[in-house]
Order: structure tokens, then C-alpha cells, then sequence
């Protein structure tokens, strides 16, 4: 969970957030070393008394400043496309579930193993409970394990959001969303819809539970 003075990003959980931190830390070397470059050609220019007005072109400096802006851009751009096909692309998930987002709170259905239905409410603001965070009903899902999330919404547009699994998914009133995840180790992970939504927006939390795989097919026969 994201505490208070947290300026970095939250431990990553899943794979797809690993990979998008190392996009992130990728993409900002290359941002300081244009900072560099530039901040270096701006004071050289300026305290440098060499100045001759009568240069009109110079070939070479005007073919530098195109050629390595571009190879900076495919720097960039070809790490980003793989990452976005990554966030799409998903081979036999072996548990599909739907969240549906309501005006404030979020229900959810498994239809895979048999019909589990239930909805999930921000639990009231007390000393034993996370403010704003924790819900009554949690989301149970096993670690490890390829998941496909379909997400809708019976009202307005909401957003399904879990920082620490790199996953954000809009949830659009007569559209279905997917989205995939694999979760790498058991532990509980809080997020919060990311859409504003109304009145209450900030009180639609989300609470995810991750167990192992024989756990959770026994949390699903006792359901």
C-alpha cells in the first residue's frame, strides 16, 4: 500500500509492473542525458565570445540535431510498444472474473468454477480499519496464476485500478473492458477507482487477497 512521503513507486507485485518500472527508469536516463546535453550547449553558447554573423547553414550540425532526437524517440517508442502489447496479449487465462462498477461500490462475479456473486463496500472509518481503504467483502484470487478481468459499469464511467499490479481498466457503462493480470505473491493489495464518479467517488475502494491455488479453489467450495 502506498504510505505517506512514498515518492517512489509502490513494490511492484506482478510482472507487468516490474516491466513498466524499468520503462519508466529507462526512459528518465535518456530524459537527464537531453537535460545534460542541452543545459551544457545553453551555458557554452552563452559564455563563449566566439560569435561569427556571417555563417549561414552548416550542414553537419543541422544533421546532427535531426539523426539524434530520432534515435532518441526509438529509444523510446520501441520498449513502449512491447509493453503495450504485453498489457494485451494473454494465452489461455485460467480464471476469468467481472467486476462492475456501481455508484459507490464495486460487485464482482466468478462464473468459471460455479456462480459466485457478491458486492464489496468500503468498511465504515475506525481505529482497527485502514480509512478509506479497506471492504467488507474481499477479492480472493490465486497467486500465480494467469487471470482475465472483464469490467463494466451499471451507471457511470468508473476506473479499476491497483497501483502495485499495474493494472487500470475503465469501467464503461454498456462496454466491456478487459484486462490481465498474474500476481506474484500472496499478500493483500489495496487500490481505488481512479475515474471520478460522483459524490463518492474516493469511497469505492478496492481490496484484493491473494492465496495459493489450492486455497482458493477450497475458499470457492465454502463460498
Amino acid at each position: 500500500m502506498k504510505m505517506w512521503k512514498n515518492l517512489l513507486f509502490m513494490d511492484p507485485s506482478s510482472p507487468m509492473m516490474e516491466q513498466m518500472i524499468m520503462f519508466h527508469d529507462h526512459t528518465m536516463m535518456i530524459i537527464m542525458m537531453i537535460t545534460v546535453m542541452v543545459m551544457y550547449t545553453i551555458m557554452y553558447i552563452m559564455m563563449n565570445k566566439l560569435i561569427n554573423m556571417m555563417i549561414n547553414q552548416e550542414q553537419m550540425i543541422e544533421m546532427i540535431w535531426t539523426i539524434l532526437p530520432a534515435l532518441f524517440l526509438i529509444m523510446v517508442a520501441l520498449p513502449s510498444i512491447r509493453i503495450l502489447y504485453l498489457i494485451e496479449e494473454m494465452s489461455e487465462p485460467m480464471l476469468t472474473f467481472k467486476s462492475i462498477g456501481n455508484q459507490w461500490f464495486w460487485s464482482y462475479e466468478y462464473s468459471d468454477f460455479k456462480k459466485i456473486e457478491f458486492e464489496s463496500f468500503m468498511k465504515p472509518n475506525k481505529m482497527e480499519n485502514i480509512r478509506i481503504m479497506e471492504t467488507d467483502n474481499r477479492l480472493i484470487l490465486p497467486m500465480k496464476t494467469k487471470i482475465r478481468m472483464i469490467t463494466t459499469s451499471t451507471d457511470v464511467i468508473h476506473s479499476w485500478t491497483i497501483q502495485s499490479l499495474g493494472i487500470k481498466v475503465d469501467s464503461m457503462p454498456g462496454r466491456i473492458n478487459q484486462a490481465k493480470m498474474l500476481i506474484s505473491r500472496p499478500g493483500i493489495y489495496f487500490g481505488q477507482c481512479s475515474e471520478i464518479c460522483g459524490a463518492n467517488h474516493s469511497f469505492m475502494p478496492i481490496m484484493i487477497e491473494s492465496i495459493n491455488f489450492k486455497y482458493f479453489i477450497k475458499w470457492m467450495k465454502n463460498f
